[in-house]
């Protein structure tokens, strides 16, 4: 017997160094399509010596606000600015699709600065969180003293808290035009899963000791009820660091954080009136 004892310890503490290895390993695994995903761009446009490049980069996506926000630079090619792209050699307009704001006037022969442009999302709802996921249209047009002129679009993201995916695309007609999709990252989606676990796992463990309290008489144990009602708040603060903060009311709350707070109330209040009956019971005389 001790011989299998001291076998068992050596295999105990591999285990676990597997175990972590594992876990670090799958982690970064993770990080890893997340920063692959973050340094992933898309283009399309008229690929000219004489064209605006239209580079525009996902700043934020505002879930709320039904809108993401791209910071656009443009970039002047050829005959259309100088040799470095800083100036353009005649007057610019960048049409956009932006419904939010006007289109874009560059001024000949003034350095070029780079403006943020709102485009409303097209669907989509943030109740869905944290599986909700929004489309929209990112359109870009130029001309030059209202003539047309070529135009390349290229587009990236530096929101971490979603992932972006091309739907479609259009080139033709000297225009820019990407149709986009955007959902959660695989980030937030690991987050937000973990926290519904941890949510039920907490309340089912709060029910247990409810239980055990109760069925077997063991009266007012008061570090029990302080447990249980601290898990009560602690959840509640737990559920408010959710990534993008998603507003009451989404699938979060529907599948685990509300079901988890009515049952530790439940069990609090429970496990607090079976106390205090079989403290009476135990103090009237017989």
């Amino acid at each position: 017997m001790p011989s299998k004892s001291r076998l068992s310890r050596p295999v105990k503490a591999v285990s676990a160094v597997l175990l972590l290895v594992a876990a670090i390993g799958v982690g970064t695994w993770l990080h890893a399509i997340d920063r692959s995903a973050g340094e992933t761009w898309h283009a399309v446009g008229a690929d000219e010596p004489d064209r605006i490049d239209v580079n525009a980069s996902v700043q934020r996506v505002d879930t709320v606000a039904r809108e993401v926000v791209l910071r656009v630079l443009i970039v002047p090619r050829g005959r259309l600015g100088d040799e470095e792209g800083l100036v353009p050699a005649a007057d610019l307009k960048l049409l956009n699709s932006s419904n939010l704001r006007g289109d874009q006037i560059f001024p000949a022969r003034q350095r070029i600065s780079s403006v943020d442009l709102p485009i409303a999302l097209s669907s989509g709802t943030v109740t869905d969180y944290p599986f909700d996921s929004y489309r929209t249209r990112i359109q870009f047009a130029a001309e030059e003293n209202g003539h047309p002129v070529p135009v390349l679009l290229t587009l990236d993201k530096v929101d971490s808290l979603f992932a972006l995916s091309i739907i479609g695309y259009d080139g033709l007609s000297g225009m820019g035009t990407l149709d986009v999709r955007f959902g959660r990252s695989i980030s937030v989606l690991v987050f937000a899963t973990f926290m519904m676990i941890t949510m039920w796992a907490v309340a089912i463990a709060v029910l247990v000791g409810a239980r055990s309290l109760v069925s077997r008489r063991r009266g007012l144990v008061w570090p029990a009820f302080g447990f249980m009602a601290a898990t009560l708040f602690a959840l509640a603060g737990f559920r408010n660091i959710a990534p993008g903060s998603p507003p009451i009311g989404s699938l979060l709350d529907y599948t685990a954080f509300l079901w988890a707070e009515a049952v530790i109330a439940l069990s609090v209040v429970v496990s607090v009136v079976a106390g205090a009956l079989t403290e009476h019971a135990r103090s009237v005389p017989r």
